[in-house]
């Protein structure tokens, strides 16, 4: 199984190159700051999506989306959270907290547009940065996560 990961597209145009992409993979996961309907519903036309809000979400999609969610994947349990909510503005600290009283094998999660696919203990903590942020990004990149047999192989793809 493949997993596209992308996070805080913030309504900005998604390059081509990703969405070329994600039409090969069996699951998008959106970490939040999807900020518009439109967004999401492209993303579900090409394949089926999970996603998260975050704190630049439009009210209509903080209705639809969960601020947590739990996926299970070939016997693997993925965590995915925008990264916002919690003690204080490190995301990785609060996709921490969030999930510190489950089990997961990756934790997906955004919010600071910073490319990170790093081990804590026995948990990936795997945010994909931002495919199009000018501004905090320090280049544009998405996630691929691939399962198969049990493991899990996390890339940062660099746009």
């Amino acid at each position: 199984m493949t997993i596209g990961v992308l996070s805080d597209t913030h309504s900005l145009n998604i390059p081509a190159a990703l969405i070329e992409r994600f039409k090969t993979v069996d699951l998008i996961i959106h970490a939040g700051d999807i900020c518009d309907l439109d967004t999401l519903k492209m993303l579900k036309k090409l394949k089926p999506t999970k996603a998260v809000s975050g704190n630049m979400d439009e009210n209509g999609l903080k209705k639809v989306l969960p601020v947590k969610e739990i996926i299970d994947c070939d016997n693997l349990k993925i965590g995915v959270t925008h990264g916002h909510v919690g003690p204080g503005p490190d995301a990785l600290k609060n996709a921490m907290t969030c999930f510190k009283d489950d089990k997961m094998d990756v934790v997906i999660f955004g919010h600071s547009h910073q490319a990170l696919n790093q081990r804590v203990g026995l948990t990936l903590y795997f945010n994909p940065g931002s495919p199009n942020d000018m501004v905090r990004a320090k280049f544009f990149s998405y996630g691929l996560i691939s399962i198969e047999a049990g493991k899990i192989k996390a890339e940062i793809v660099k746009i």
